[in-house]
């Protein structure tokens, strides 16, 4: 029987409506930079500019959280509970309708494929601001004090991986709990999050409830430093959260940031094993591995790993590469020539450190940037691919005896955000999970989330929770904290 072939079916790119340039969003307005500054967002599949976008400095900033003090002052925090989660819920209702837009301008200015965005990302995006609607009037259910108390403004930013679920993760239980935003989004991602500021003003919502500004990370250090700013929520790099944690320390400012991960994906001598073959793909591959949670350390028990390692191979030769708005794409392309730049470094430390690379055959496009799914055999713990988050489709393989040796390996890292456990016992299941030090664990799966169900990390992963009922503590404080 001949191979199965798949024939072309690419999205239309005429969905999404990207204009030739964006402004800042403040005060409910598109308004122009104070200096007309401004840069490009391109498509990593094509290298093709798709928009300018306005740049703030700090001059900007001011305006947008003086914006966003006085639409918390005058009007948010007055507004009952249950009116605000109207509006979250005209909110979530609209993402709805609009979602395959939403998917489409995702993936070009992403580089993740359309099946994706539309499968995941708008969806999971959409059921936060549904999740956290239903939250508004119930915050003294949140363990936070029978009174809970709003923080006020809120400096948000989020990373390029996950655009618009990131901003739905920081905005929905922000405004839930009665506090008013001022968001950056990524430098090489702000497409989704102005065509978000669209939906809030489609939704009625008052104006500087919600601002968003774009730029880099001089940007992001301005609005973190801002004096005016009650709590800072980010996502990103490890470095950068350290950085932030410095900033604020001497200040009065609250936090939440998760930031980077090496995840371990253990996969015992008893578990199923086509099964695990595709969560170790879903875990290291999905998004380009562009995932702090990503499974980028596969442990294997010694006795299977031949036959994981044989299937895994053949699994990895059916990942279709190539253009990200083909709904048959299963791997996309790189964020950015940055990040593509360090995916190419540390895969070369790997080979410099003598561990074994491996690739499928698959002809990468010769515009955009692109770099073909990857796994290393033969890796020590102290290799550099083993220990550094690469955030690319790499995977790092490492061998384990006995469970112990398991545990002792998969804590062997500076991160503590995920792990993966592959058995089809539960009590080996609830053991490891036990003794493994991150923060989300996942059983026979991988890459799952859930609105109700917190996520955030240990040591270097980062403070705090997103998601859930302990989401929401983030952004509240109660009598007992407001009367100290």
């Amino acid at each position: 029987m001949s191979n199965f072939e798949y024939a072309n079916a690419p999205e239309s790119k005429t969905i999404a409506k990207i204009s030739q340039s964006y402004d800042l969003f403040i005060g409910g307005k598109f308004v122009k930079p104070k200096k007309g500054k401004s840069f490009n967002t391109v498509n990593p599949a094509t290298e093709e500019v798709l928009a300018k976008i306005a740049y703030a400095d700090k001059l900007d900033i001011d305006l947008a959280v003086s914006s966003a003090r006085s639409a918390y002052t005058k009007v948010w925090s007055k507004l009952p509970a249950k009116e605000r989660g109207k509006y979250l819920y005209r909110i979530a209702r609209i993402l709805q309708e609009r979602a395959r837009e939403f998917a489409v301008v995702e993936t070009l200015d992403n580089g993740k494929p359309i099946r994706e965005s539309r499968d995941t990302d708008i969806p999971l995006a959409t059921a936060h601001f549904f999740y956290h609607a239903g939250w508004a009037d119930k915050l003294e259910f949140a363990g936070v004090g029978n009174n809970p108390k709003s923080l006020g403004v809120v400096g948000q930013i989020i990373p390029w991986n996950f655009p618009l679920l990131m901003l739905a993760w920081k905005i929905a239980p922000a405004l839930a709990t009665g506090n008013t935003v001022v968001l950056k989004p990524a430098e090489t991602t702000p497409l989704t999050a102005l065509l978000f500021a669209e939906v809030c003003q489609q939704a009625g919502l008052p104006d500087g409830v919600v601002n968003i500004i774009t730029g880099d990370g001089i940007t992001g250090a301005a609005l973190v430093n801002h004096p005016d700013i009650n709590k800072i929520a980010f996502t990103g790099s490890t470095e950068v959260g350290k950085a932030i944690a410095r900033s604020i320390s001497s200040t009065k400012k609250s936090a939440t940031l998760e930031l980077g991960g090496k995840a371990a994906n253990i996969v015992f001598e008893d578990a199923a094993i086509d099964e695990a073959v595709e969560g170790i793909v879903n875990g290291i591959f999905f998004n380009q591995g562009h995932v702090c949670c990503a499974g980028s350390r596969l442990l294997l028990q010694e006795n299977v790993m031949d036959e994981v390692l044989e299937k895994l191979k053949k699994r990895m030769s059916l990942i279709r590469v190539g253009d990200p708005m083909d709904k048959n794409t299963d791997l996309g392309a790189i964020n950015s020539s940055e990040q593509l730049k360090r995916i190419k470094d540390l895969a070369s430390a790997g080979d410099s450190e003598g561990a074994n690379r491996w690739s499928p055959e698959c002809k990468l496009p010769s515009k955009g940037y692109w770099f073909a799914p990857t796994i290393f055999t033969g890796v020590s713990q102290s290799h550099r691919i083993a220990r550094e988050e690469i955030f690319g489709p790499v995977l790092s393989v490492l061998t384990f005896r006995t469970p112990i040796e398991a545990i002792e390996k998969a804590n062997n890292t500076m991160y503590g955000l995920s792990a993966g456990i592959w058995s089809d016992k539960g009590s080996k299941i609830l053991w490891a999970a036990k003794q493994l030090k991150a923060g989300v664990i996942w059983s026979n799966t991988f890459n799952k989330f859930d609105p109700a169900s917190p996520f955030g990390g240990y040591k270097e992963s980062g403070w705090g929770r997103e998601g859930g009922r302990h989401g929401l503590a983030a952004y509240l404080e109660s009598d007992a904290k407001v009367n100290k």
